[in-house]
């Protein structure tokens, strides 16, 4: 997605809406407002859920945005932690990309992207907010697939929105 197209999916998802995406920035700046290193990050992950809900895509430049400016400030910040973070990273990034390629319509590679720098990023606090944010994000993949199966709505999942979600809780309890 070149960065013209995201410029216009941004526009276009909040035209109508700012209030309520204003709140949830909001919101997510209030729960990391002792953490600021994460907050661009935040505001991000937020974007990036808004255009996985509607369009179903993860575009690079904003998973990369996102790596970027939280990942590196995190190993700046925290240059012991380089190495699980790193190991984080690597190996959510090839489980899941071992899952996105099992036939059918599991992962995509944003999402495969996604829980990578995800990872990387829970990694800097340790093993224990890695398995959090990634198990409470697929607590609320599972419970949202639930959810559509038996209201009958869409059959495709936006996942880059648990795992989002899932990530501020690792960040938040570890």
């Amino acid at each position: 997605m070149s960065p013209l197209a995201v410029v216009h999916h941004l526009r276009s998802l909040f035209s109508g809406c700012a209030v309520r995406w204003s709140a949830l920035c909001g919101l997510v700046g209030a729960i990391l407002a002792d953490r600021p290193v994460y907050l661009i990050g935040a505001f991000l992950g937020v974007v990036l859920a808004a255009i996985d809900l509607r369009c179903r895509r993860l575009p690079d430049p904003l998973v990369a945005g996102l790596a970027v400016t939280t990942a590196v400030p995190l190993a700046v910040t925290h240059p012991d932690r380089i190495g699980t973070a790193l190991a984080a990273g690597a190996l959510t990034g090839a489980g899941y990309l071992a899952i996105a390629l099992l036939p059918g319509q599991g992962l995509g590679l944003g999402d495969v992207k996604l829980g990578a720098v995800l990872a990387l990023i829970l990694g800097f606090s340790g093993w224990p907010a890695v398995a959090t944010g990634l198990g409470a994000a697929h607590v609320l993949g599972g419970l949202t697939a639930a959810w559509l199966l038996l209201t009958g709505r869409s059959r495709t999942l936006a996942f880059g929105p648990a795992l989002l979600t899932g990530g501020l809780i690792g960040v938040t309890t570890a």
